[in-house]
């Protein structure tokens, strides 16, 4: 299952307009608008597919190791970027990104359709302003990840950090890093799971937490070629994730 990863393109808006013919081509003027928003709907959607994904997509076991002494991430001061506050956590969020919430997300919560409503896709969404970068987190019940009778309180109660590659990272995407980040908390020391990876084409930054039965999954995504130049900021974005 690919916590992350669904390569689906949601279509564009239709043209809001039926007076004005649709042309065959679209002009030059408005590809690029219209290739943005495919992307950002692209890139975000991938964390939500990771529940959907889980049984579909197993990952090879060696994939995932993580080496014995791993060379220190590269990572940025985050102190000054917007904090953002979300349902339990707060991430930072680069410079001049953008809400990139879509309608449905803000109105899931609603009670109009009292015990049937949809649940929230994602707790938090933002992209660069070009749309080709994107954070994101998404919540979801422990249980959707791995059956159990359990509440998974940690989540290395989802299984080692090799194990839960099988979770969190798609089937056939190469794995650049993987490790298990303890950070220091009130009550003691809280586990986290990063993971870095790619598929050639898009490069993603995942990094992951339980509490109280839910898990809690950070993801900075960006086209490969633009990673050796962004990447430090996404990862930086990624692993700013903290539990309230």
């Amino acid at each position: 299952m690919a916590v992350l990863i669904s390569l689906s393109l949601h279509p564009p808006k239709p043209n809001p307009n039926p007076q004005i013919p649709k042309p065959k081509s679209l002009p030059q003027s408005l590809e690029p608008a219209i290739s943005k928003r495919q992307f950002i709907l692209k890139t975000t959607s991938l964390i939500s597919a990771v529940v959907i994904l889980t049984q579909q997509y197993p990952v090879h076991e060696s994939s995932a190791e993580a080496s014995p002494n791993p060379a220190p991430l590269a990572v940025g001061n985050t102190k000054s970027w917007f904090q953002y506050y979300g349902d339990g956590f707060t991430i930072r969020i680069p410079p001049q990104f953008q809400d990139a919430t879509e309608p449905e997300d803000y109105n899931a919560g609603s009670a109009l359709y009292g015990d049937k409503v949809k649940p929230k896709k994602f707790a938090a969404r933002f992209a660069s302003a070009d749309g080709l970068e994107a954070v994101s987190v998404v919540l979801c019940a422990t249980n959707q990840l791995k059956i159990t009778f359990l509440e998974a309180q940690d989540i290395t109660d989802l299984g080692s950090l090799k194990e839960a590659a099988k979770i969190f990272v798609p089937g056939g995407a190469t794995i650049y890093s993987a490790r298990t980040i303890k950070i220091k908390e009130d009550e003691g020391f809280r586990t986290f799971y990063y993971y870095e990876f790619g598929d050639g084409v898009q490069h993603l930054a995942l990094f992951a937490t339980v509490n109280g039965g839910k898990a809690l999954v950070a993801g900075a995504i960006a086209p490969q070629s633009k990673w050796d130049d962004d990447g430090v900021k996404l990862r930086s974005a990624a692993i700013s994730m903290k539990i309230l």
